[in-house]
């Protein structure tokens, strides 16, 4: 038993160490998905997310966007949907992840919440968002608000990810992109570059060592647990 910590399983309890945080760094670029939260033909989250693939790809990673034309409502179709299946897909792949979501009465749009709905939090032992990081990104067509990218972060909690601390809330967005959908120079541009450094940075930083930085005594107790109860079934029978 453990000093002052009767209530500690001390098999499970790990002492954290810098050793463990010095992985080898992978060599391959940082892998970057992007989302958009909107299906117009003239969708600012959209242009804003490319304005982010463009900074991305200067900064050294591959990207990926994925288009949500043909996304089934959550729970109207299996998962063995083309479009869920290629969802999901990339999520494994990615590292980090860009979620850009316009603002829809004051919260982020039904488009985006469908896309981060079908990614699960597990699939079997996967969990296909824990560890990666996040940064997340509005548009608004009014004054500048932070609804839609408060509540991604708390999605981006809820799904274990790595939410950077810098974002970026585009206010009246039709007057910060030009006819052909690129973005104007202006302090929203310069945070959107803050962002998206920000977010290679710290993908550079976690990635190789995302599972020691997501691993959980909670969890490690909860298998010695089902081990024990499986290894003393195997045992009386």
């Amino acid at each position: 038993m453990l000093r002052d910590l009767s209530n500690v399983d001390g098999a499970c309890l790990d002492v954290p160490t810098i050793d463990r945080l010095r992985a080898a760094p992978s060599a391959h670029p940082p892998r970057i998905l992007l989302l958009y939260g909107s299906l117009r033909e003239r969708s600012y989250s959209r242009f804003l997310t490319l304005e982010a693939e463009r900074l991305l790809k200067h900064f050294g990673a591959e990207t990926r966007i994925f288009d949500p034309h043909g996304l089934p409502l959550p729970d109207g179709a299996d998962v063995n949907h083309p479009k869920v299946k290629e969802l999901r897909e990339l999520s494994l792949w990615s590292e980090g992840q860009v979620w850009t979501s316009p603002e829809r009465h004051g919260a982020m749009s039904g488009v985006m919440k469908a896309q981060i709905d079908w990614i699960p939090l597990s699939v079997g032992a996967v969990r296909p968002t824990q560890g990666r990081t996040l940064a997340v990104m509005q548009v608004s067509g009014g004054s500048q608000s932070f609804n839609a990218v408060n509540q991604m972060r708390v999605l981006g909690r809820w799904m274990r990810m790595v939410t950077i601390p810098n974002q970026s809330s585009v206010a009246k967005a039709f007057q910060e992109f030009d006819e052909a959908g690129r973005m104007k120079p202006s302090s929203y541009y310069d945070r959107v570059v803050d962002v998206m450094e920000e977010l290679v940075k710290f993908t550079l930083l976690t990635r190789d060592v995302s599972s020691y930085l997501t691993d959980r005594y909670s969890e490690r107790k909860e298998s010695g647990e089902a081990l024990m109860r499986r290894v003393n079934l195997t045992a009386a029978t």
